[in-house]
């Protein structure tokens, strides 16, 4: 089972069973713990999250609207499969999008946010202190998208880049053994980070569209 964080959440927030179980699946397709094609049993879902059958249900929804499951009349819902010609077209959004999000995030986070931002910058910095496996650096990687997604600022740039990133992590994650440095991928993020930590908009924006294209790149090396 993957020890990935749930979605960066503000102090104190409350969310539903139905979101929690959401986050909770959504994070398992992501990082491929439940793989590709594999059938879907709500209720052993249930079970496992300590939630009823109803928010799992409910979770399902969103997660194919998201491309992250498909149902069939009569036969059931799977994880979707992660097609690697998909690449191509997640790419061409978050090289718009991406950019916006940090540096919009320079400019509008708040003191707290960038507090919490500058202190995941230096954890990453620390990282070569400790054995961190593959898995435990693309939560990392995750953790640092959704955080700058927030602080961003706008709900709809948000939801769109969440979406895509969590695509470009499926992906990313099966090809994970291939790749020969992820930790060197996440030690990108420190720059970046620090940018929008220091209000510098500009260089937050030129280092966001240099990193997902450096990840297009890493993907398609190792295809």
């Amino acid at each position: 089972m993957s020890t990935i964080s749930a979605s960066p959440q503000l102090v104190g927030e409350q969310i539903s069973l139905a979101e929690q179980a959401y986050r909770d699946i959504r994070d398992r397709l992501i990082m491929l713990d439940i793989r590709p094609g594999e059938p879907i049993n709500d209720g052993q879902l249930a079970l496992e999250l300590g939630v009823g059958r109803t928010p799992v249900r409910e979770a399902l929804k969103r997660l194919e609207i998201d491309h992250l499951v498909v149902s069939y009349p009569r036969r059931g819902t799977f994880a979707t499969i992660v097609d690697i010609t998909e690449l191509a077209d997640v790419s061409e959004l978050r090289r718009s999008l991406e950019p916006l999000a940090a540096y919009k995030a320079a400019l509008g986070a708040s003191d707290a946010e960038r507090e919490t931002l500058g202190a995941l910058a230096r954890d990453i910095e620390r990282l070569g202190d400790r054995h961190v496996d593959k898995r435990g650096l693309m939560s990392y990687d995750l953790d640092v998208h959704r955080s700058i997604y927030r602080a961003a600022g706008n709900p709809h740039l948000e939801d769109t880049l969440i979406r895509l990133d969590n695509l470009a992590t499926r992906i990313w994650c099966l090809v994970l053994d291939k790749v020969p440095s992820v930790a060197g991928h996440i030690d990108e993020h420190v720059a970046l980070l620090d940018a929008i930590v220091a209000r510098d908009a500009d260089k937050a924006k030129a280092m966001a569209l240099e990193h997902i294209v450096s990840f297009e790149q890493t993907i398609r090396a190792v295809l």
